[in-house]
């Protein structure tokens, strides 16, 4: 066991001396930050190796959610690295607007070639996102954005998987290193359905108010039309069952315009959206979502 142990630590040290040395050789870059676990690793790594030379991009629109605009400011300050936050209003595109199944592919596109944009003006002549290993095994259009566009994936290319960036932020003090996943809120409303400011405003909101209950890790609130449908991760569900919580819920979303409110009793699903298009690639629905 010491020796898998050993293996373990030692793969996923090589792997993030080969993330170092991918950043040496970059000269100044920009990093596209979500204030996520991944893109935390990256910038933490990207100041330690380059120092002035590196410079924290992120996009915002209504479908970031306001803890997550918080956790980008506090993070950016943590690191000691510049932010720019630019607002880059994909809702106003109608491609991304009538949420068809490439709706990230447009999106995407739209954020990073703001954010190309951005660190052109300001002399950075590359920028990079937090991709990691694992996401290759996913339908994710947004990569396909960003490979067009020239945007580089430095923790993908040393080949880091979601738990070694766990494990990484962990030694080096991140507090993003037990971060739930996130994902835009426009991946809560089923593709098909009209994204609007409203629902993403909705989505915010209710999530917002279950998570301030700490009932649970992670949440999701998929927005079903008239209908509310809350994930939560599986250890958590019984919690909301409690007749207190349950009312509160209730009355809560149904005052956000809700006419009714469900608990998936399957428990939170990354990219569970997915499963209306037949999507299904070894048992795992495509990560974030």
């Amino acid at each position: 066991m010491r020796k898998d142990n050993l293996t373990d630590r030692e793969s996923f040290n090589a792997k993030y001396e080969a993330l170092q040395k991918i950043l040496r050789e970059t000269g100044r870059l920009a990093i596209a930050f979500s204030g996520g676990t991944d893109s935390t690793l990256l910038l933490k790594a990207a100041k330690d190796i380059l120092n002035e030379n590196v410079l924290a991009l992120s996009a915002f629109s209504e479908s970031t959610a306001e803890h997550e605009k918080a956790d980008v400011h506090q993070l950016a300050r943590l690191l000691k690295v510049p932010l720019i936050c630019m607002e880059t209003g994909e809702l106003h595109d109608p491609e991304f607007a009538k949420n068809a199944k490439d709706r990230c592919y447009v999106c995407r596109k739209i954020r990073f070639t703001a954010l190309l944009k951005k660190a052109a003006e300001l002399g950075f002549e590359r920028i990079a996102d937090g991709e990691n290993a694992d996401d290759a095994k996913d339908f994710r259009p947004g990569t396909q954005a960003a490979r067009e566009l020239g945007v580089q994936s430095p923790l993908r290319e040393a080949g880091l998987t979601k738990a070694d960036i766990r494990i990484l932020s962990k030694q080096l003090d991140l507090p993003t290193w037990n971060k739930p996943a996130s994902a835009c809120l426009a991946s809560r409303i089923p593709y098909g359905q009209e994204i609007t400011a409203e629902k993403l405003a909705q989505v915010d909101q209710a999530e917002a108010f279950i998570r301030s209950l700490n009932l649970t890790w992670q949440i999701r609130v998929r927005h079903e039309g008239s209908t509310a449908r809350i994930e939560a991760d599986e250890e958590s569900l019984g919690k909301f069952t409690e007749s207190t919580i349950r009312r509160k819920i209730i009355s809560f979303l149904k005052s956000l315009g809700f006419a009714f409110v469900a608990l998936d009793l399957e428990g939170y699903s990354t990219g569970s959206l997915n499963r209306s298009l037949g999507m299904q690639k070894e048992e795992k629905w495509t990560k974030g979502n």
